[in-house]
């Protein structure tokens, strides 16, 4: 039985060095989707690695390259290896007792692979995965769980085919875009219930956004869909009052330099870079237009999640308590990140402080959107259900929505959760 009074152990306990393997990951031809604009295009095509990118290139797991761009899954980085029910992998005793039979069902599950949505960044949906497989949680569970870098647009064709079972995924509107036609996905974890993306003017250009019309936004693949529905809102339709221009790179002092009038960017990355560098700008925010939306997802396919739910309840359980260790400790949670990224070669040139400024900035916006009371993670239909009527007004989708709307299962994180607000681990 699980129970909910179990203390919770220090961050830096149990870590397990990461051995490097090659991957190869092929992935068919990637869509454009929403708040996915950094970095998918860099994949090489067949060689399953990176070439090097921007210091802090990307976020939340959400890379996106432009239409008609092939990509592939990043360097393999598995860790850990498989200790038996009751050793520990290593001095330490196992911090769970999994009832026999559920261990039992969870080892049936097999290796079960991971895929990031940017490397192994220090985001949501990343980060707490990493903090629970380097502290050890998904042994305690009886999961044999392999963690490998990839891109949050390039994991739907992996997962659908079951060359992989769990991934990040950028936002709710990103894993509508990827299902149908034989694609079915469980969404069953958000940690972000606001947009991640934001729209950045250089100083002395537009504060106002209806300013932008007839004005020029530089584009990384595309626009994010809570930027398309802001503009919107504000008046300003796609494809008719402003014009879009292909940038490459992502050095956004770069970018601002070629003469744009209007950058989308993510909050948790972009603003860092330019404050860093003490440069000016004017931001414009989704969440203060009311525009609906999220970031940072879990999810795995149907087939998988029905087949071995208990591995799917248990790996979301670790994922959660990984997340709870980062609230609690986010410089740790980030040294943990670091640490993955430099064992799988840290091909997109992360730094220690790009990420540590990323999963503050993420970790406040997880805050501000969870309702008061309530643990990070959980599912709201009614926010998806907003985020997607909000697009359709937008007209993120101009050739018509998906159709389905529910790739998600609404009451799996909740139900992990003890009264105290806890994750409930097992005694």
């Amino acid at each position: 039985m699980y129970s909910t009074n179990r203390q919770h152990p220090r961050l830096t306990g149990r870590r397990r060095a990461a051995s490097l393997t090659a991957a190869v990951l092929v992935v068919g031809l990637v869509a454009a989707s929403c708040g996915s604009d950094d970095d998918a295009s860099d994949a090489t095509d067949a060689a399953g690695s990176a070439a090097p990118a921007d210091t802090t290139a990307g976020t939340t797991g959400s890379t996106d390259a432009p239409a008609g761009t092939d990509t592939t899954a990043g360097t393999d980085a598995t860790t850990g290896t498989d200790a038996p029910v009751g050793t520990g992998s290593g001095d330490e005793p196992l911090l769970a007792t999994v009832d026999p039979e559920r261990c039992a069902a969870n080892r049936e599950a097999g290796t079960i692979t991971y895929l990031s949505g940017f490397d192994f960044a220090a985001a949501a949906s990343i980060i707490d995965v990493v903090v629970a497989e380097q502290s050890g949680y998904f042994d305690d569970l009886c999961l044999d769980v392999e963690l490998k870098p990839s891109f949050a647009t390039a994991n739907y064709t992996l997962v659908g085919s079951d060359q992989a079972q769990f991934a990040s995924a950028g936002n709710y509107t990103e894993i509508l875009n990827f299902s149908g036609e034989g694609a079915e996905f469980v969404a069953f974890i958000d940690y972000g219930k606001t947009p991640i993306e934001a729209l950045i003017t250089p100083d002395g250009g537009a504060t106002e956004l209806s300013q932008l019309e007839g004005k020029t936004i530089g584009v990384k693949g595309d626009i994010p869909p809570s930027i398309v529905a802001m503009l919107a809102k504000a008046g300003l339709a796609r494809g008719t009052d402003y014009q879009e221009v292909l940038l490459d790179g992502f050095d956004p002092q770069a970018h601002l330099a070629t003469g744009i009038d209007a950058l989308p960017v993510f909050k948790s990355n972009e603003p860092g870079q330019l404050d860093a560098a003490g440069v000016k700008y004017n931001l414009f925010d989704p969440v203060d237009s009311d525009i609906p939306g999220t970031f940072g997802l879990l999810y795995t396919s149907k087939g998988f999640y029905d087949e071995h739910q208990t591995a799917a309840e248990d790996f979301a359980r670790a994922s959660l308590k990984g997340m709870e260790d980062a609230i609690a400790d986010p410089k740790a949670a980030v040294d943990m990140s670091v640490d993955m990224i430099d064992a799988a070669g840290n091909t997109n040139f992360l730094t220690k402080e790009g990420e540590l400024f990323r999963w503050q900035a993420e970790l406040a916006e997880v805050q501000k959107g969870t309702p008061e009371g309530e643990p990070v993670g959980l599912i709201d239909p009614a926010l998806f259900a907003a985020e997607y009527a909000a697009y359709v007004a937008a007209g993120v989708w101009p050739d018509g929505p998906p159709e389905d709307t529910s790739p998600f299962v609404a009451d799996l994180a909740g139900s992990l959760y003890g009264a105290d607000g806890k994750v409930i681990w097992p005694a």
